[in-house]
């Protein structure tokens, strides 16, 4: 889900990308694929249908919510459609979602925790307007990461921040000394591969996973063209996805795939008919006809 407006930070999962920007903006944990889900079954914004809002909540006895990072995810996940909907409307949305996870006890901490996160992502963005945390150095992204910290006490208690956050900031002072040994001049290659080395041997579990998820992810993609091109069938596909992940991954990869075949069916019909028109007006009433504002936006690759 692109994030459309900069009162939603992007995710700081890699750091060196901010060579190329001229501000950090920093995600607040692990960023979880929305995944397609029933027909209709979140009608709140179009660019949302057909995804399960993000955030595995979880309460402990006597109804006291957990507050981690998952509850961070749903509260992104509603959020990432400001300039869709007002930011009001998407809060009211968000406390109904609570209302519908949580009994009242738990719903109404998730409700205080919703306010503050608010309130500090507001915070962050002023961050940008300071011209001591601007530009792309070593030092201006470890101010922007410190200020963010400072930032996020005024609206977090330590362990509330530890629970919420506490994943992100592992990361981001991981991919922070893998930066500081790249560009430090003093060290000969050796020396920066048997740091590096070092920092990978010290990676908690949990940060490693997150890494090597993506690639995981692609490898199986890998496999699973090559038996398809081998004659296998969506069955065998699901069932070598089901070992390597878990069936409910395989079955929500399955549905990724039929939405990704079904978009290229919708794609090759469109430049079918489109092939026959000449006139302007024409062509825009067939992308009207055939695909809503978001999805024009990704017509223009397909239209080279």
């Amino acid at each position: 889900m692109g994030i459309r407006h900069p009162f939603i930070w992007v995710g700081a999962a890699a750091l060196a990308a901010v060579i190329f920007v001229p501000m950090l903006m920093t995600h607040e944990e692990p960023p979880v694929p929305k995944i397609a889900a029933q027909p209709d079954l979140f009608p709140f914004v179009r660019s949302l249908q057909g995804t399960h809002p993000d955030g595995d909540l979880q309460v402990t006895a006597g109804d006291i919510l957990v507050a981690d990072a998952q509850l961070v995810s749903l509260f992104d996940y509603y959020l990432s459609t400001v300039g869709e909907k007002p930011l009001d409307a998407i809060r009211k949305e968000i406390e109904q979602e609570l209302d519908r996870r949580l009994k009242p006890v738990a719903a109404a901490e998730a409700k205080r925790l919703l306010g503050n996160y608010i309130d500090y992502k507001t915070a962050l963005v002023g961050l940008d307007k300071d011209p001591q945390l601007a530009g792309n150095g070593l030092a201006a992204i470890r101010g922007r990461l410190q200020k963010m910290q400072e930032v996020r006490a005024r609206f977090f208690s330590p362990a509330e921040s530890k629970r919420m956050f506490g994943f992100v900031d592992t990361e981001d002072a991981d991919t922070l000394a893998r930066m500081e040994i790249a560009q430090d001049k003093s060290l000969s290659a050796p020396q920066k591969q048997e740091k590096l080395a070092a920092l990978d041997a010290a990676m908690p579990a949990a940060l490693r996973e997150s890494r090597e998820a993506p690639l995981k992810i692609v490898k199986l993609e890998d496999t699973a063209a090559k038996m398809r091109q081998q004659g296998a069938s969506e069955d065998d596909v699901y069932r070598m996805r089901a070992a390597a992940l878990s069936p409910e991954a395989a079955a929500r990869m399955a549905e990724v795939d039929q939405d990704e075949a079904a978009w290229k069916s919708r794609i090759g019909a469109y430049l079918a008919e489109r092939s026959k028109l000449s006139d302007a007006g024409a062509i825009a009433e067939l992308r009207n006809r055939m695909f809503d504002a978001n999805e024009q936006k990704r017509l223009p690759s397909y239209e080279q």
